[in-house]
């Protein structure tokens, strides 16, 4: 799954397709030639402290770009119900929500009359104060319980179980040492018999692992490790930055595990 933020602020590559459509959809259609099976396209960022934007600044960051992705792949990256519902309608075939359903009540109901699949991610509280102070008494189970409970509400919503990922929200509510637990133990939450995503492309607590306390954002030989590592504890879908890189350290790891 490849990264595409259309935001002034996300935190790695905020700005860099903010306003220029065609700048976005040439990005999205080489993500696609670089081997991504997915393009994600975010018009709000949700980077620790970011705040939210408006349902018509989102839309006006998105559907120009989706407007010129006809036969790209596209997953939107929203909690938001009419940015998903005009998403889907323009060709996106997943909606990826931070918020697990819980940031907008109509979201369940679009998704699951529109035949899309869905992520669910686990976030502790939301994106401006996520980073301040998270605690967990068991980190692994307590993100598994939310999951496998998120993951009922969307069936008992109408969407079909076997549409529905799950992603442990890497970095969302989380210090660097819950973040390394949840991947040591990713086959526990893949024990809820869905496809797990893992996001930790360019993570800061890749960078502040290898020495820097003050780290904004991860390498990409670092968030090459961590995608491998997460591979063989049983993650199914990477959503990265730096996608033929990717595509390729998962092939040779796929291969090794034959």
């Amino acid at each position: 799954m490849g990264i595409l933020n259309v935001t002034p602020d996300s935190f790695s590559d905020g700005g860099v397709y903010f306003g220029d459509p065609d700048a976005a959809a040439a990005s999205a259609r080489a993500m696609v030639d670089a081997g991504a099976a997915i393009v994600d396209l975010g018009g709000e960022s949700t980077r620790p402290g970011a705040d939210g934007v408006s349902l018509g600044e989102e839309l006006r960051r998105v559907v120009p770009v989706l407007e010129r992705l006809d036969g790209v792949p596209v997953s939107i990256d929203t909690a938001k119900a009419e940015v998903a519902r005009q998403a889907v309608a323009l060709g996106a075939e997943m909606v990826n929500d931070v918020t697990a359903l819980r940031g907008d009540p109509e979201l369940a109901g679009v998704v699951a009359d529109s035949g899309a699949y869905l992520c669910l991610m686990h976030m502790l509280g939301e994106p401006r104060t996520m980073q301040q102070n998270p605690v967990y008494g068991d980190v692994t189970a307590e993100v598994t319980a939310f999951l496998e409970e998120r993951l009922r509400a969307a069936v008992d919503a109408g969407v079909p179980e076997e549409r529905i990922c799950l992603d442990p929200g890497i970095g969302f509510g989380k210090t660097v040492d819950h973040n390394l637990e949840l991947l040591r133990h990713l086959d526990v939450v893949a024990r809820l018999g869905r496809p797990i995503l893992v996001g930790v492309s360019r993570k800061s607590s890749l960078g502040r692992l290898l020495g820097d306390p003050g780290a904004t954002r991860g390498t990409l030989a670092a968030s090459l490790g961590a995608a491998v590592s997460a591979f063989g504890h049983g993650a199914a879908i990477f959503r990265v930055h730096d996608v033929r890189e990717h595509v390729e350290a998962l092939a040779i790891a796929a291969a090794v595990e034959g």
